[in-house]
């Protein structure tokens, strides 16, 4: 998912997927560690007019992308859903520049059809202990736990208005606990590469 407006992030003149950590486009990294995945067949990157130097990039690539309108998640989800023909499609978020593929394939092997959805949480120590500010924070029985935008879900129920089971994959992974949203957040991630901490 890279087509919103990265308002957050403030006036710093670049796309905020096309920012650079490690000297690599964010959305480089992440196309790069899904892509990898043994269980990611098809990797399809939403965009739009909100990042025409992203799908330029990505284009240049060789990277599938599909235009959609940028003006929220869910629209642009839907959107990308209704392209794709699998039965269940992991959506990841293109602020994620640490993600790792062994991640991806945890998450994936975590997964089972009859869940219909399930998504990644980092618990909140984890992710104030990289200096992030947490923005989605779910209480569960066993504590605070902080959503990761890493979710799998079942295509077309989602795509028909059905109400999904969700569950929740809790781990306690400081790379996407990282999730650029700010500018001190992409500082964060810039450091970590810098200290040689998950860095490619």
């Amino acid at each position: 998912m890279a087509g919103g407006k990265g308002t957050r992030m403030g006036r710093c003149g670049i796309e905020k997927p096309m920012q650079p950590v490690g000297g690599v486009p964010t959305i480089q990294r992440v196309v790069s560690a899904v892509s990898r995945s043994k269980s990611v067949s098809r990797v399809v990157v939403s965009v739009s007019s909100n990042t025409p130097e992203t799908e330029r990039f990505l284009k240049s690539k060789g990277v599938e992308t599909i235009r959609t309108s940028g003006d929220g998640f869910m629209e642009d989800l839907h959107a990308a859903l209704e392209v794709l023909d699998s039965d269940f499609v992991l959506t990841v978020p293109s602020d994620l520049p640490m993600i790792m593929t062994w991640e991806v394939n945890a998450f994936a092997e975590f997964f089972r059809p009859e869940m219909e959805s399930a998504i990644v949480v980092v618990d909140e120590d984890t992710v104030l202990g990289t200096g992030v500010k947490p923005s989605y924070v779910v209480e569960l029985d066993d504590g605070r736990w902080v959503l990761s935008g890493l979710c799998i879900v079942d295509r077309k129920k989602t795509l028909e208005g059905v109400y999904l089971n969700e569950e929740y994959m809790r781990t306690d992974w400081a790379d996407i606990a990282v999730n650029v949203n700010t500018k001190h957040e992409l500082d964060l991630a810039r450091a970590m590469c810098e200290n040689g901490i998950r860095d490619r």
